[in-house]
């Protein structure tokens, strides 16, 4: 009966794996806090500076810390590899990067700092405690029930918060971007006159016309967003609302914010956009997040984690299927569009009026 009873106890195999997932659920949140920790105590630059592998010793001496705590930390961070180990000789090792840490130190232009700063700031944070409540049909969306005031509203009141998202977004813009000049090229080709409509402090249109110098870019955001814009050569600063109008372009309208819409607020950008946009020379470059379209690819959770995001961060912004882009266009009266996958979780799509 006893060994009955232990036989009736025992997880079968498909409980076993539940469990071990459930507890990474668990301690989910605990690889970005360490991450973020390894930028606060400025590890990632540090090795850099280095130039040869450090030992525990040496960048405990650096950082002026304790060497079994920041062992413990190291620890962790190379078990997720993050960081990894380099013999030096046979009792002893050092530190020293990754292609993934490389991303962590703060002057590459592939950095990911200020994404990562953004994210696990508790501003930011503090409205996933509110999802639920959302879910449920509390009229005010996570951030505003948590903050008092939607993104944008929290953003234009506080100074410092709005320079850590725009950084943020600059920072994601770089990535992002750089796949696009990289990977698809020839969407720039015969462009005269580009607007980056939503294009925050410029990063946009500074990647592109340093690539495509022909292009004469105009940067297009809220006043206050473009007011701490810095000058760049080819590229003009314009303030003003996306939902009253957009201004005049010879050839192109970039649009990397529709996500952080409803469809109905979307129809009203890109009518905007159509108006302005001439007939048989202009078009529409999309890089937004298309769910679906790249489920073969490294990057296909990303599209689904921003989703959710969207719905945490803004009243009713959202990622959208291929068929939920198409109904926008449509609606808007644009007769065709193109697609091209890029090296990056968000797709770049083409569209004509």
């Amino acid at each position: 009966m006893a060994m009955e009873d232990k036989k009736e106890r025992i997880y079968s195999k498909e409980e076993e794996t539940a469990q071990e997932e459930i507890w990474k659920h668990v301690f989910g949140f605990i690889p970005s806090a360490l991450v973020k920790c390894a930028i606060d105590l400025g590890i990632p630059d540090i090795l850099e500076n280095h130039k040869t592998p450090m030992t525990l010793v040496e960048l405990a001496s650096k950082l002026g810390c304790s060497q079994p705590l920041l062992y413990r930390i190291m620890r962790f961070l190379i078990h997720f590899k993050i960081f990894q180990e380099q013999p030096l000789s046979e009792t002893s090792v050092g530190y020293v990067h990754t292609p993934m840490s490389r991303i962590l130190t703060r002057h590459r232009q592939n950095s990911a700092v200020d994404l990562i700063l953004l994210d696990t700031n508790p501003i930011m944070f503090a409205p996933w405690h509110k999802l639920s409540a959302w879910v449920l049909g509390n009229e005010k969306s996570p951030f505003e029930a948590t903050h008092g005031k939607d993104l944008w509203g929290f953003n234009a009141e506080y100074p410092s918060h709005n320079k850590l998202f725009n950084d943020a977004m600059a920072c994601a813009t770089r990535m992002e971007v750089a796949s696009v000049i990289e990977g698809c090229p020839e969407v720039f080709e015969g462009l005269t006159t580009m607007v980056d409509v939503g294009g925050g402090n410029g990063t946009s249109l500074q990647l592109i016309v340093a690539a495509c110098p022909w292009i004469k870019g105009i940067n297009y955001d809220l006043p206050h967003v473009v007011s701490v814009a810095g000058t760049s050569i080819g590229i003009e600063h314009v303030g003003g609302n996306m939902f009253d109008h957009v201004p005049k372009a010879d050839t192109a309208y970039l649009l990397k914010v529709l996500h952080n819409w409803t469809d109905e607020e979307c129809i009203e950008i890109l009518k905007n956009c159509r108006e302005a946009i001439p007939k048989d020379t202009g078009k529409l470059i999309i890089v937004d997040t298309i769910l679906g379209q790249k489920e073969e690819h490294a990057f296909k959770d990303l599209g689904l984690l921003a989703d959710m995001m969207m719905m945490a961060y803004t009243s009713n912004g959202k990622e959208r299927t291929l068929e939920e882009w198409s109904y926008l266009f449509h609606e808007d009266g644009f007769t065709r569009y193109t697609i091209k996958n890029i090296r990056a979780y968000p797709s770049v799509i083409e569209v004509y009026p």
